[in-house]
């Protein structure tokens, strides 16, 4: 290649890095923007440019989302937080190691940024408890999730590229669980360096909007909406002594039964006598309504939804929702234990914070509902214009449902999916998609949630960053910026190689995304090794390394991102504590690495 297209790329990638920089354009136009110009300078040809989308690599990663997403939906995650911090009690150090653990794990299972947004709520409301403020436990949980990310193969999208191009330098992939060589070092350090200094350089700050919790939320809905008994439906059989009997909200008063309305078989109110096939909506103790049906002879189609025990479970939830202007339902008629669509049942209306009784009741605008049914069936109100949904489900069940249905499935899969990875005989992206496509057979997620829950940005990202790495390397710029390096730091000095990559990295890292600049920097290391005659694999564990130490500001990662606002952290809070633990990464890159892989 000429002295030109190496000038050339190295213009592509400074303007790349200027863009991610500036931070005014998303960073998956950003990456296409870099394809396109490498196309259009001719560094690449077609087929390149559009290559990295069907890269192995990509594919992998996006079936991480996917197994993530099954994890966390069905409460594994949940789970997991409660059983830790019941047995971690109240002391600030040990809540603040065992979810800095609790993180770790999770990141090496479902990503950084799955397992930030998991803990997210359940650190916060642990540190209301023992009454320390969030801000001193939501950084050492981000931090420590990092370091998670150097546990296994699967851990983060760094290590897979990292494993790729060892693969393609001809050492070899990493082992999958070769990285927590590496990893548990930095773990520990990191957990250590977080419970030694977080008191003295973490802020003591109370945020302004604090993450909701909603681990009690069927606790306070059963109290705001004085949800006690549960709703059954029975429907009257043509033998029944009940047959023109009526109005119905006059039966049952004898048994301790309170019949709230009678619907016809179309589902129409009736005010009259009960007919042959209508349905009575009752309330009651459950044995008094078990009486109740027996004596009449009534055949019982709905049993005790809504009742104060089971508002939440497994199976079914509660949702609270409000009536908007312009909505269908005003005007409409509707009583509690009514059934709506997807069988949803009513189980409360309130108006102005006043229960409105058992009805019917004429719906009106700013009318708070609460329904209940299957989870799926309340996901649905997410997409109905004529409801506002005070609570999204799907973050109501993920704080309150822990182990949920399909969890054990969730699980097995996802041990199969470690256990083809450690065998080392099946590819990345096969194990992958066997575990994904596993995950939707099974029903453990829907086709439209699998597709939800991959990061598109992510994959776009990569896909499109892989055509700037491969310029990197085919035109002499890797070549050129990696002969810099060597003169900078002498040659015979693999040591201080392994520094300067890893501070290039690191120094990156901060401002660009930790995957993008791993993409970058990897074909320098890659020409680094191959012009001093050095190993390649200490080298690319480094980077590796660097580019998991995102540290230093809240934009380095999704997930210092995500707990700024929880945490009311200030963009010059992030440095204080994450210069002495990227100081640590340091050490351990600079003496473990060159024990395990030697240069």
């Amino acid at each position: 290649m000429t002295l030109d297209d190496a000038t050339t790329a190295l213009v592509v990638l400074g303007l790349v890095v200027a863009l991610f920089v500036w931070n005014r354009l998303p960073v998956g136009v950003v990456a296409v923007l870099a394809a396109l110009a490498l196309w259009a300078t001719g560094l690449v040809t077609t087929e390149e440019a559009v290559a990295g989308f069907g890269d192995p690599v990509v594919i992998f990663i996006a079936t991480l989302f996917v197994v993530s997403e099954a994890i966390d939906s069905t409460g594994v995650t949940t789970w997991a937080g409660r059983l830790l911090l019941e047995r971690a009690g109240t002391g600030a150090t040990r809540v603040l190691v065992a979810v800095c653990l609790l993180s770790a794990v999770l990141t090496s299972l479902i990503t950084l940024n799955g397992a930030v947004a998991a803990l997210l709520p359940l650190v916060v409301l642990v540190g209301h408890r023992i009454g320390m403020p969030a801000s001193r436990l939501l950084m050492p949980v981000a931090f420590a999730g990092s370091a998670g990310g150097m546990l296994l193969l699967m851990s983060s999208p760094v290590n897979v590229i990292i494993s790729e191009a060892a693969s393609d330098a001809g050492e070899g992939p990493f082992p999958f669980f070769s990285f927590a060589l590496v990893g548990l070092p930095l773990l520990v350090g990191t957990v250590a360096l977080c419970a030694l200094l977080g008191p003295r350089l973490l802020p003591r700050r109370t945020p302004e909007h604090a993450a909701p919790d909603l681990g009690a939320l069927a606790e306070t809905l059963e109290g705001q909406y004085q949800v006690t008994d549960g709703f059954y439906r029975l429907r009257v059989r043509s033998r029944s002594d009940l047959v023109g009997q009526g109005p119905a909200r006059s039966l049952g008063a004898d048994h301790g039964v309170r019949v709230v309305a009678a619907e016809s078989p179309a589902g129409a109110v009736v005010l009259g006598p009960v007919s042959d096939d209508d349905t009575l909506v009752v309330t009651g103790a459950p044995h008094d309504v078990t009486q109740f049906a027996l004596e009449h002879g009534l055949a019982v189609s709905m049993v005790g939804v809504g009742d104060g025990q089971g508002l939440m479970n497994r199976e079914a939830g509660a949702a609270e929702v409000v009536v908007p202007p312009r909505s269908r339902l005003v005007g409409e008629r509707v009583h509690r234990g009514m059934k709506r669509e997807n069988a949803l049942i009513i189980l409360a209306v309130q108006r102005l914070g006043t229960d409105r009784g058992d009805g019917p009741i004429e719906l009106a605008e700013g009318d708070a509902i609460l329904l209940h049914g299957r989870w799926s069936a309340l996901d649905r109100l997410n997409r109905d214009r004529d409801v506002l949904l005070v609570d999204s489900p799907d973050l109501v069940r993920r704080q309150t449902v822990a182990w949920g249905p399909r969890a054990t499935l969730a699980v097995l899969v996802l041990v199969a999916l470690v256990a083809m990875l450690g065998s080392g005989r099946v590819p990345p992206a096969i194990a992958g998609m066997a575990a994904a496509v596993s995950l939707v057979l099974l029903r453990v997620v829907s086709v439209t949630q699998a597709y939800r829950c991959i990061s598109w940005q992510t994959v776009v990202l990569v896909g499109a960053l892989i055509p700037l790495s491969t310029a990197i390397r085919t035109s002499g710029a890797a070549d050129r910026v990696a002969s810099l390096l060597i003169d900078a730091v002498g040659s015979g000095r693999p040591i201080l190689l392994l520094a300067a990559l890893f501070v290039l990295t690191a120094v990156l890292g901060q401002v660009v995304s930790n995957t993008a600049t791993v993409l970058v920097v990897v074909p320098i290391a890659l020409a680094a090794a191959e012009a001093t005659g050095t190993s390649a694999k200490p080298l690319l564990m480094a980077v590796a390394i660097a580019g998991c130490a995102a540290l230093l500001t809240p934009i380095s990662t999704p997930g210092n991102m995500m707990i700024m606002s929880p945490g009311g952290y200030r963009f010059g809070d992030y440095w204080k504590l994450g210069l002495p633990v990227m100081v640590w990464w340091f050490v351990v890159a600079l003496v473990v690495v060159p024990l395990v892989w030697p240069l």
